[in-house]
């Protein structure tokens, strides 16, 4: 029984030394808006923003070790494939290849992760708003 006391105390003491390993939870200044269809931005700001763009609403969990950890990677790794922040400093190539992407992602259910989704419910994306998403993009068969 002891050695579970020890092994308990030790476990304690781990997940509160974690806590002070660092996170970086940033949102760096916006310095310029995505032009889009008011439609289109709603969808982009409920289902997308969070990790792809500086305005990131850093929910409480991103602040517990482990969930921080993940948190803050997946939106480092969102920011740097896809930042509707910088989109209109981006040339209308880089544009093009990031339309090419969002169609991909969305159409085939790839976006936004699952893992988002089951905290973020209302981040799911209707049929309706893939439609919209996929007209933005100039994807004629919608």
């Amino acid at each position: 029984m002891k050695r579970l006391g020890w092994i308990l105390t030790g476990l304690l003491a781990a997940a509160v030394g974690i806590q002070f390993v660092p996170v970086t939870r940033d949102n760096p200044p916006v310095t310029s808006e995505l032009r889009a269809p008011p439609a289109v931005l709603r969808i982009l700001r409920r289902s997308c923003y969070d990790c792809h763009s500086n305005e990131t609403r850093w929910p409480w969990y991103s602040r517990v070790a482990p969930m921080s950890w993940g948190v803050a990677d997946h939106v480092h790794e969102g920011r740097r494939d896809l930042n509707f922040s910088t989109w209109p400093v981006l040339d209308f190539e880089l544009q093009d290849l990031a339309f090419r992407d969002i169609r991909e992602q969305v159409s085939e259910g790839h976006m936004p992760l699952r893992s988002y989704l089951w905290v973020h419910r209302d981040a799911r994306l209707s049929d309706a708003d893939r439609k919209v998403l996929l007209k933005w993009t100039g994807d004629e068969g919608s």
